[in-house]
């Protein structure tokens, strides 16, 4: 399928069934609280960009786009946050996106997310633009999984989703890679474009015509995200490390090892997110 096909199909991206019951509980309250919304809203991916694109509408007509999820609630009223989260449908069952384990996504894209944002404030870039593309840029892989399920199951018989190895394998195949599915789709939910060009060049930040360092920290962040998933031993992360791009960023291996989220073994569905 080509890639302007894909994203001209309409995607229900499931969020996890937890954040949206807490949620709907913290806005039954009488006065929600803030920093309890912004965690919840920053666990999922689906609806972290229901709200930004919420935000980003028309309807809005902010004066600039909305790059992160703080921005965001700071604009929509309690009645639209509810409405919005009421009817965000739920991942509950693995047939929600076929082939997809959706508790390791969900773990995976947090764990980027907060990994983004703890390189980017190393490197003295914008750190809620880098926990929203660590946070999206997986979204592409929901997509094509939804689009044509028997491909890529197929696909994931060779090289599991979550495979550091996985960007490569899509590219050859059809010409594109999950990453410009997720910027095809941040760019129709309205996101900012300096999140969009992250979101697209981040499996190779150096293909773009200028170089964006948040392309760069999204880069090693999925990295570092991938290679736990995957199990990854300190022989094989030092072989597979993208030197180029710490050196391009002032990161050594040793400087992005030590950013690693505390929780690593906290479930997606268990306590606090952010």
């Amino acid at each position: 399928m080509e890639l302007n096909a894909l994203l001209a199909q309409p995607f229900v991206l499931p969020s996890l069934p937890r954040a949206v019951a807490l949620l709907m509980n913290e806005l039954g309250a009488a006065e929600p609280n803030l920093r309890r919304l912004n965690q919840l809203f920053g666990s999922d991916p689906a609806l972290a960009a229901r709200l930004l694109e919420e935000a980003n509408s028309p309807a809005f007509a902010a004066q600039r786009q909305i790059v992160g999820i703080p921005e965001a609630l700071a604009l929509l009223g309690v009645a639209q946050l509810r409405s919005l989260v009421s009817s965000a449908p739920l991942g509950t069952t693995s047939r929600s996106v076929p082939g997809v384990n959706l508790q390791h996504f969900w773990r995976y894209s947090l764990n980027t997310a907060k990994l983004a944002r703890s390189f980017a404030g190393l490197v003295h870039h914008n750190q809620i633009a880098a926990y929203t593309a660590g946070l999206l840029h997986g979204v592409g892989e929901l997509a094509l999984h939804l689009a044509d399920p028997a491909r890529m199951q197929s696909v994931n018989t060779l090289v599991a989703p979550l495979d550091p190895r996985r960007a490569k394998l899509e590219q050859h195949l059809f010409g594109y890679s999950y990453a410009q599915v997720s910027a095809g789709l941040a760019w129709r939910w309205q996101l900012p474009e300096v999140v969009v060009d992250a979101l697209r060049h981040h499996g190779a930040p150096f293909d773009n015509e200028v170089y964006e360092p948040l392309a760069g920290v999204l880069h090693l962040a999925a990295w570092r995200a991938r290679a736990r998933e995957a199990g990854l031993g300190q022989r094989e992360l030092a072989v597979s490390f993208p030197g180029e791009v710490g050196v391009a960023l002032g990161l050594d291996i040793d400087m992005v090892l030590q950013q690693d989220p505390i929780d690593w073994t906290v479930r997606p569905d268990a306590g606090d997110y952010v």
